[in-house]
């Protein structure tokens, strides 16, 4: 089965939120909004508890948006593209299709180039990687009641129908429960005079890959090589590098986290 954002009509659990005449707001816009905007939250007080909620982390956030908007877009496109036949098709995909994959490595291009351009020195993943684990978890949701990134059909007893008549996995709400949990973890797992900068968001990007390539196994997702999906391929390249191409990154952090 082939996999984009865009889906049929009468398709999710509530795809349209409320109407006001002729104004829809649909469930997924409502959310992904929602969890953008407690992520900048969470971020900002995060900041402020370190009393940098000054204009080098507005900056940040700035690049940190406008990269993962385009992150998420850009990889959705290059993996459907084959899908958008007709210029409607193009318009509909692109005020509609994203990736949070896309979304997570457009946003950490987007910080490094705004910190480059802006000469913002240090390292600020440790205040990022609640407000990301959080913003996924709500997001996520719109996810779910839009009825797109659904699992394959399953037995279970928490099996959903989004609209094919077919019991399937929620795996929407499986990975909004993790990043729910990777944000407590993120915020109360640590000592935090023992973090060192940046270590919190390598390890969750770490985590979220790595669950990321697991939860595709029961994902209804387009094959790419050797029964790997296109965003397993790009787990695994994300896991290893985090794990081996930088000796600063998780694994000696994590080793000198241990107690």
């Amino acid at each position: 089965m082939e996999h984009v954002h865009l889906v049929n009509t009468h398709w999710g659990i509530k795809p349209v939120l409320f109407h006001i005449g002729s104004f829809e707001l649909t469930t997924y816009t409502f959310f992904i909004a929602l969890g953008i905007a407690t992520g900048i939250v969470v971020y900002y007080l995060e900041a402020r508890k370190v009393r940098q909620g000054n204009e080098s982390s507005f900056l940040i956030v700035i690049g940190a948006f406008i990269g993962s908007t385009v992150g998420a877009k850009l990889l959705e496109f290059l993996l459907n593209i084959d899908l958008v036949h007709s210029g409607n098709d193009l318009l509909a995909f692109l005020v509609s299709g994203r990736t949070i994959v896309g979304g997570l490595i457009g946003g950490t291009l987007g910080v490094w180039i705004t910190k480059e351009i802006a000469g913002i020195k240090g390292k600020r993943g440790n205040l990022f990687a609640p407000a990301i684990a959080l913003g996924v978890a709500i997001g996520r949701l719109g996810c779910f009641f839009n009825g797109c990134c659904y699992g394959k059909p399953t037995n279970l007893p928490w099996g959903v129908n989004f609209g094919d008549g077919i019991m399937r996995h929620p795996t929407q709400l499986y990975e909004s429960a993790f990043m729910l949990l990777m944000f407590f973890v993120l915020k109360f797992g640590f000592k935090k005079q023992e973090i060192k900068p940046g270590f919190l968001f390598n390890f969750l990007m770490l985590a979220y890959f790595i669950f990321r390539f697991l939860v595709e196994f029961i994902r209804e997702e387009r094959v790419a090589v050797f029964h790997f999906t296109y965003f397993q391929l790009i787990s695994i390249f994300v896991i290893l590098y985090l794990l081996f191409a930088d000796k600063r990154l998780v694994l000696n952090q994590l080793f000198e986290h241990k107690d």
